[in-house]
Parts: C-alpha cells; structure tokens; sequence
C-alpha cells in the first residue's frame, strides 16, 4: 500500500449504502422493508428483523434522540444573558413538567382507587344479594 493509497477514502459498497440511505430515511423505511422482506420471501424478513435487532436499529428511538438534545441544550452560545435566560427557562419547564407527571400520576392512583372502591361495592352488594336470595331452613 501506498501512502497516497492510505490516505484516500473508500467507496462505500451497496451494502453500506443503502444502509446509509435506510438510516436516514428512518426507524419506518427499515420496517417496511423487513414487511417486504416477509412478503417476498420469509427468510429475507426474518434476517432484516435479527439484523435491525443486532445492530440495534429497532431500538434508537425517541429515548436516543431526547438524549442527544440534552446533550446539546446546556451547550454555551458565546451570549451569557441568552445562557442564564435559556437555563432558567429550562429549569422552570423541567418543573412544571415534573409537577404535571406527578398530577397525572395522583390522577391515575384517584381513578385506581374509585375504580377499586366500585369494585367492592359491586362485590358486597352481590354477596347481600346472593345471601337474601337463598332460602331460610326454619
């Protein structure tokens, strides 16, 4: 090998292509064409689904990309009141997010909890039903 050789960048092939060109078309390009795969011919579904799974393409999602925002929003712009402005602006979203998640959660344990109290209801009330019902040895 050549120093000139070394240096100079491969052509990608196919393969690496197209799977540049899936990844940036999205999660759903590669899930449709796993479904085409399935279609056509099962085995070449069930190799894309065990590929996306080993390259863990079927689980970057929305959690990757939150993370990667997080990363980039504490990033200093060169502007210190546009940085303290930002900063405090994201502290008080991170708390009224906080307090609505913890609203929604006394919301969901209300909702349990009346749904749990018509329960006992219904049962203690077929129970009385039950018992008046059977008839009195005298």
């Amino acid at each position: 090998m050549t120093p000139a050789t070394a240096t100079m960048p491969q052509r990608p092939n196919w393969f690496q292509r197209s799977e540049a060109w899936l990844d940036d078309k999205g999660k759903g390009a590669w899930i449709a064409l796993m479904v085409l795969g399935f279609i056509l011919f099962w085995p070449i579904g069930l190799a894309l689904l065990a590929y996306m799974i080993w390259s863990k393409r079927m689980f970057n999602g929305s959690c990757a990309t939150r993370a990667h925002h997080s990363r980039h929003a504490f990033t200093s712009s060169g502007n210190t009141a546009f940085d303290a402005y930002k900063s405090e602006t994201l502290r008080r979203l991170e708390e009224e997010q906080d307090a609505f998640e913890a609203f929604l959660q006394r919301l969901r344990e209300a909702k349990d909890k009346a749904e749990f109290d018509q329960f006992m209801q219904d049962r203690d009330r077929k129970a009385r039903d039950e018992k008046s019902d059977e008839p009195v040895d005298a």
